[in-house]
C-alpha cells in the first residue's frame, strides 16, 4: 500500500488524503495552521528517505528503532518507550497483533511508531494495522478532529490501541474460570499445560502493559511541550484504562498460580487415594497369602495336610482374615 497522508486545512475548514507525492517539502510549507498525518505501511526506502530525511529529519537512531521490524523481520519489536528530541517526540507500542498465537507467549504483538510535532504527526508500522484503519475511518466521519492537532490524533491511535487488550483479557479471564471447574472436576496433566501456557501468556502481555503505562504516564505529567495541557485529560483517561487491565492482568497472574497449586495438590490427593486404596488391598491379601504360603510348603509331616476339612478350613481362614481386615479399616475410618 502505498504511503499516504492526511492533510487538515484549518483556512478552508477542510481535510483530505493525500499522495505521499503530493508532500510539501518541509512542514513549514504547509498551509497557516495546518496539520498532517503521514500514516506509513512498510515503507519503500525512498519513502522513508522522503519523511525522515527531507521533509522532517530525525536522528539516525529513531529511523533505526522506527524501522526495526522491517529491517529486522524476525527481530522482536522495540519495546515501548517515549523519547524526546529538540525537535519532535518518539512514542514506540507495541499494540496487539489479531489472529495470530504464538507457541511461547500465546499472543503476538506488533512495533507501532510515531513522531510528533506540533503540526505533523508520523506514523510508521509493517502491515496493515488496525490503529490507523479505526483512526481513518473516525476522520472520515469527522474530519474537525485533526484541527485538534497531532497530539490528539495520537491520543486516539492510543486510546484505540488499549481498547484491544478488553477482549484479551476478557478471554484470559473466562479460560481461568473454566479451568478453574476442570480442576475441582477431574484434574488431569492437559490442564496442567494449559496453565503454563497461560502463565506465559499473561506474563508476556503483562509485561508489555507494564512498558506502555510507564510510555503513558510521563505523555500525562505534562512534560513534553508538544502534548497540549487540554489534551492530557484524554491520555490520563487511556492511561486509567491501562492501569486497570494490567491490575486485571496481575490478579490473573495470581490466580493462575493458585490453580497451579490447586491442581498439583488435587492431584496429589487423587495419587493418595490410589495408593490407599491398593495399600487397603494388599494389607487385606496379606494374611490369605501367609495362610496359604504355610500350607503351600512341601514338608511332609503336616497334619492339616491329611485333614478331609483342610482345604475348606484354610479358605474359611482366608475369608475370615480379610473379613476382619476390612472390619477393622472401616472402624478406623480409613475406608
Amino acid at each position: 500500500m502505498p504511503a499516504t497522508f492526511f492533510l487538515w486545512n484549518a483556512q478552508t475548514n477542510s481535510g483530505a488524503w493525500l499522495d505521499l507525492k503530493d508532500l510539501p517539502p518541509s512542514p513549514r510549507e504547509l498551509p497557516e495552521g495546518a496539520i498532517c498525518w503521514i500514516d506509513l505501511q512498510s515503507p519503500s526506502p525512498n519513502e522513508l528517505e522522503r519523511v525522515f530525511t527531507q521533509f522532517l529529519p530525525i536522528h539516525p537512531l529513531s529511523i533505526e528503532d522506527i524501522t526495526r521490524l522491517q529491517r529486522q523481520p524476525d527481530e522482536a519489536p522495540h519495546f515501548s518507550k517515549v523519547e524526546e528530541f529538540p525537535d519532535y517526540l518518539l512514542v514506540i507500542v507495541n499494540p496487539l497483533e489479531p489472529n495470530q498465537l504464538d507457541s511461547e507467549s500465546g499472543c503476538v504483538h506488533g512495533q507501532f511508531s510515531a513522531v510528533l510535532t506540533h503540526s505533523v504527526l508520523i506514523t510508521h508500522h509493517t502491515g496493515d494495522s488496525i490503529l490507523t484503519q479505526h483512526v481513518r475511518e473516525s476522520l472520515q466521519k469527522n474530519p474537525q478532529q485533526a484541527n485538534r492537532g497531532p497530539d490528539y490524533l495520537l491520543h486516539l491511535l492510543l486510546d484505540y490501541m488499549v481498547d484491544q487488550y478488553a477482549p484479551t483479557v476478557d478471554t484470559i479471564l473466562e479460560e481461568l474460570d473454566e479451568i478453574e471447574s476442570i480442576i475441582f472436576q477431574e484434574p488431569n496433566s492437559a490442564t496442567l499445560n494449559r496453565l503454563l501456557l497461560l502463565k506465559r501468556r499473561i506474563v508476556h502481555l503483562r509485561k508489555t502493559l507494564i512498558m506502555e503505562r510507564e510510555v503513558l504516564a510521563r505523555l500525562i505529567r505534562g512534560e513534553f511541550e508538544l502534548v497540549d495541557d487540554r489534551e492530557v485529560a484524554y491520555y490520563r483517561n487511556v492511561y486509567d484504562h491501562l492501569v486497570r487491565y494490567a491490575e486485571l492482568l496481575e490478579t490473573s497472574r495470581e490466580m493462575v498460580s493458585d490453580l497451579m497449586q490447586t491442581q498439583l495438590a488435587a492431584v496429589s490427593n487423587r495419587l493418595n487415594g490410589v495408593m490407599k486404596g491398593l495399600a487397603t488391598i494388599s494389607t487385606i491379601i496379606l494374611p490369605m497369602t501367609l495362610i496359604s504360603g504355610i500350607y503351600g510348603m512341601n514338608f511332609e509331616f503336616m497334619p492339616e495336610l491329611k485333614w478331609v476339612i483342610g482345604y475348606p478350613l484354610a479358605l474359611s481362614m482366608m475369608v475370615l482374615a480379610a473379613a476382619v481386615s476390612l472390619y477393622f479399616f472401616r472402624r478406623q475410618k480409613w475406608i
